[in-house]
C-alpha cells in the first residue's frame, strides 16, 4: 500500500522547501482542487499544479472536488496529472467523463462523499482505475475519520476480487497511525494530509504510518 500526501494544508509560501522534505519517503502527491461551489472552500488551480510538477518527480494524484470537471480536465492533464479523480455527485454523464480522462492517456478515478452509498459506484467499477472513498466531508483538512467508510472500502475490495476488477482503492480523510489500521486490509492507497503536514515531526509520522501498512 502507498501513501498519497495531501498538500491541502501545506505552507504554499515555502512549497518547494516543504515538498523537498518528502522526496525520499513519498511517491504520490494528492492535489485537492476545490471550487467553492461543490465544496465550501477554494484551493488552487492548474497553474499551481504545473509549477509543482516542473520542480518535483512525484506521481500526481489530482482530486477534482468541483462542479464541472469536464471543463477543467484538459488543463489539469496539461499541468502534469497522472491520475484525475472526479466526484460521482458532480456529474450526470459519469461514463463520458471517464472516457474523456482516458482519452488523454491518463488514469481516471471516481470518488464519493460520505453520504453517498458505495453501491452507486457499481456501474462504473469495470471502467475506472481508482476509487476514492471520502472518510470526511470534503472541503477542509483536519477532520475526524468517519468509521462508516470502513464498510465501503471492505465492499470495494470484495467486489474487486469477485469480479477481477483492476481499480485501486483509496481513502481520504482523518487518516493517522490509528485510523489506518482499520482500513489497511482493503486499500491500495491512503491519502494523508494533516497527520503529516501539520506535524512537528512529519517524517517520523510517515514512518509510523508505514509501520502499519
Amino acid at each position: 500500500m502507498e501513501i498519497s500526501l495531501s498538500i491541502l494544508n501545506i505552507d504554499y509560501n515555502h512549497i518547494e522547501e516543504e515538498l523537498r522534505k518528502y522526496k525520499n519517503d513519498i511517491k504520490y502527491l494528492h492535489l485537492d482542487i476545490m471550487d467553492g461551489h461543490f465544496v465550501p472552500n477554494i484551493s488552487f488551480g492548474p497553474s499551481v499544479v504545473k509549477s509543482i510538477h516542473k520542480e518535483n518527480n512525484f506521481i500526481y494524484d489530482t482530486h477534482l472536488m468541483i462542479s464541472d470537471p469536464m471543463k477543467y480536465i484538459k488543463d489539469f492533464v496539461e499541468a502534469g496529472s497522472d491520475y484525475i479523480t472526479f466526484h460521482l455527485e458532480a456529474v450526470d454523464n459519469v461514463n463520458e467523463v471517464i472516457d474523456y480522462i482516458h482519452s488523454f492517456g491518463i488514469k481516471a478515478g471516481l470518488s464519493i462523499k460520505p453520504n453517498t452509498k458505495v453501491e452507486e459506484l457499481i456501474p462504473y467499477l469495470s471502467q475506472v482505475d481508482l476509487i476514492l472513498i471520502m472518510s470526511v466531508e470534503p472541503g477542509f483538512g483536519g477532520q475526524k475519520f468517519m468509521e462508516s467508510s470502513i464498510d465501503k472500502v471492505s465492499k470495494l475490495k470484495q467486489w474487486k476480487e469477485e469480479k477481477e476488477y483492476s481499480y485501486l482503492i483509496s481513502i481520504d480523510g482523518g487518516i493517522n497511525d490509528k485510523t489506518i489500521q482499520s482500513v489497511v486490509p482493503y486499500l491500495d492507497w491512503a491519502v494523508v494530509g494533516s497527520y503529516i503536514t501539520a506535524s512537528e515531526n512529519p517524517l517520523e509520522n510517515i514512518q509510523l504510518l508505514k509501520h502499519n501498512l
